[in-house]
């Protein structure tokens, strides 16, 4: 087995086809074919199926590929890892972060991030930790920064706890509902989640039932920052959100705080990553510098 086999199994199934793969990697189609086809003698089955829609896995594929993808990713690392040492200033940085250190970390590190690696491409993915864990696994992803569930990681991945934090209720600019300062004279209004899972409808209504009111209604589910912001200035929608939302100033000028006298407790704020495995240095100090942003 090559690793020109891997890296060509791996081109295939993110660009969807050979003829895409072939583009990106700069080789022939039928350069392409051969080396998947001697891969699968090896292993002794298929891989892919052809459709019209173009390549596709097969189980045994889907199988294979999980470990392939993982070798690739290493291997970008640790080539990554040793330029970086030497002194480099390439190299990728995949991270996952939720809403939270989007709008209350990430504006002062990445500032530094682009002073101290100004040619490392740098990749962010908005997201919660159930839907990224596959892509800390298999290393497509160095780390997550966000928002706590309540099931511990996966094995092989391990959480450093950060802060604990609150949050607020937002609405929109002269929001009928600005002079409330209760839960209970909210009770009619309508709510977004800033995710799509079950878990965070059921966060807001375990919030509520916490102080002895009925579940609030819930009627728009969004999975992006930019559906949070539209949804909330443009409709009565409310929403709780990470307290560091009323400080980031792309925001302020359309949403307000609805001051209510509850508490609102907030998921702690984790980073999660492989354990078995160090970051690459460039991925080590944009964490770093993530650290140095989070509220004291």
């Amino acid at each position: 087995m090559k690793l020109n086999q891997l890296r060509d199994m791996v081109a295939i199934v993110e660009r969807g086809s050979l003829r895409g793969a072939a583009r990106h990697l700069d080789i022939a189609q039928s350069a392409l074919t051969r080396s998947i086809r001697e891969l699968e003698r090896e292993l002794g089955g298929t891989l892919f199926e052809r459709d019209a829609k173009g390549m596709l896995l097969t189980p045994l594929g889907r199988l294979f590929f999980q470990r392939a993808s993982s070798a690739m990713n290493e291997l970008r690392r640790a080539r990554e890892e040793v330029e970086q040492a030497r002194g480099g200033t390439g190299g990728t940085v995949v991270a996952a972060l939720s809403i939270m250190p989007h709008v209350g970390m990430l504006p002062g590190a990445l500032t530094q991030f682009r002073k101290r690696f100004p040619g490392v491409v740098l990749k962010l993915i908005e997201g919660l930790y159930p839907t990224v864990e596959p892509g800390l696994r298999d290393g497509t992803i160095d780390f997550y920064l966000g928002a706590a569930t309540p099931a511990p990681p996966a094995p092989g991945l391990v959480a450093e706890r950060l802060f604990d934090n609150t949050r607020l209720v937002v609405g929109r600019k002269g929001h009928p509902l600005a002079t409330a300062r209760s839960l209970k004279a909210l009770a009619q209004a309508e709510w977004l989640t800033p995710s799509l899972s079950y878990d965070a409808a059921e966060d807001l209504n375990a919030l509520f039932a916490a102080f002895k009111l009925p579940a609030p209604r819930i009627t728009l589910q969004a999975h992006s920052a930019m559906t949070v912001l539209v949804a909330l200035a443009s409709t009565d929608l409310l929403a709780m959100l990470p307290k560091q939302w009323n400080e980031f100033p792309l925001t302020q000028g359309a949403l307000q705080v609805i001051p209510v006298r509850e508490k609102l407790a907030a998921p702690s704020i984790v980073f999660v990553r492989r354990g078995d495995l160090p970051l690459t240095p460039a991925a080590e100090y944009f964490c770093d510098m993530l650290r140095r942003y989070a509220p004291q």
